[in-house]
């Protein structure tokens, strides 16, 4: 599995950027409205607004199921080996997920918050308990009583959190964020009035406002004093000050191959086996040891009764030490 995470992360960022609100339906190279499109096209308008919400419905799921799965992935290697988790967000880097979280709120965020793409008579436990009523197109556009998508909520929460978790304490990672100009856009997202999305977007500006210039730290006070209120701050954190030593941009490239050296180095320690067997350390264990498959020569067979007997029946067993040593 070692080897081919690379390419499940590959294969979970390609669906995303598929069920992205911003991609294209004409460009998308994976097909994932195959489970729920038609054989034959709707006719009436009816068939067509509930096609239309049911599509936009499976984009939601979509993007919630890959966003909790990457966070919960990045929490689960954190938490087992440091270097586990720098294997796969390095990986994550590498496959352009942060240019790809950019993008997907590189949009209208307030629209797709509070989006509305779900049918209440057909939605879960009301299609159980109930019968379904007839539905006619006023049905289909008053939608839910909610004020925002709980889906959509949770999407963006998952994708700050990644993008987080990814930039936090890289500093060529947070170069990656101002040079793709990421601080409009993480500003932008600070409209929604949630929370938790909030914070995640203030940690996000706070570790890239030292690079961003004293103009733009001038212009947007604001956004400067919400960090403060907000965001955990450590002892001696200058942050907002624009410290000529800590901000200039150094060899990048170097930082990345010295971490990548460095966790290869670790996959092969701790995965890799030894080519020589003479090098392969003696396994004491006795289940272990019985649990093996051993191919014996063809002559063994022959000589096997002899063996027993010159091996086993004739070698005395001391029964007292091996119980102590049991």
């Amino acid at each position: 599995m070692l080897y081919n995470l690379p390419q499940y992360m590959i294969a979970l960022l390609k669906i995303l950027l598929a069920a992205a609100p911003t991609s294209k339906a004409k460009t998308d190279s994976i097909n994932i409205l195959a489970d729920i499109l038609p054989e034959e096209m709707p006719i009436t308008v009816l068939q067509s607004m509930k096609l239309g919400v049911d599509v936009n419905r499976h984009k939601e799921i979509i993007v919630k199921a890959i966003s909790a799965s990457l966070l919960l992935l990045l929490k689960h290697f954190k938490l087992n080996h440091i270097f586990q988790f720098e294997y796969v967000s390095q990986h994550l880097v590498f496959a352009n997920c942060i240019p790809l979280i950019l993008k997907f709120f590189n949009q209208n965020i307030m629209s797709y918050i509070t989006a509305k793409n779900s049918i209440s008579a057909l939605d879960f436990p009301f299609c159980t308990v109930h019968e379904l009523p007839k539905l006619n197109a006023e049905s289909l556009e008053t939608g839910d009583n909610n004020q925002f998508c709980w889906r959509n909520l949770f999407s963006c929460i998952n994708l700050l959190r990644i993008l987080n978790k990814l930039t936090k304490w890289k500093h060529s990672r947070t170069m990656m964020l101002v040079v793709f100009k990421s601080a409009p856009i993480l500003k932008r997202a600070l409209k929604v009035k949630q929370a938790m999305l909030q914070l995640y977007v203030l940690k996000l500006l706070k570790i890239q406002t030292k690079y961003l210039g004293r103009q733009w730290r001038k212009s947007n006070m604001k956004t400067m004093s919400a960090i403060y209120q907000k965001v955990r701050h450590r002892m001696n954190d200058d942050w907002a000050y624009g410290n000529d030593i800590d901000a200039r941009p150094w060899d990048l490239q170097a930082e990345e191959c010295t971490l990548r050296a460095n966790i290869e180095a670790f996959n092969s320690r701790r995965y890799d086996k030894p080519q020589d067997s003479e090098f392969v350390p003696v396994d004491n264990c006795l289940q272990s040891v019985l649990g093996q498959h051993l191919e014996l020569p063809e002559d063994f067979h022959y000589s096997y009764e002899l063996w027993l007997e010159r091996e086993v029946f004739s070698q005395p067993i001391h029964w007292e030490e091996l119980l102590r040593y049991q």
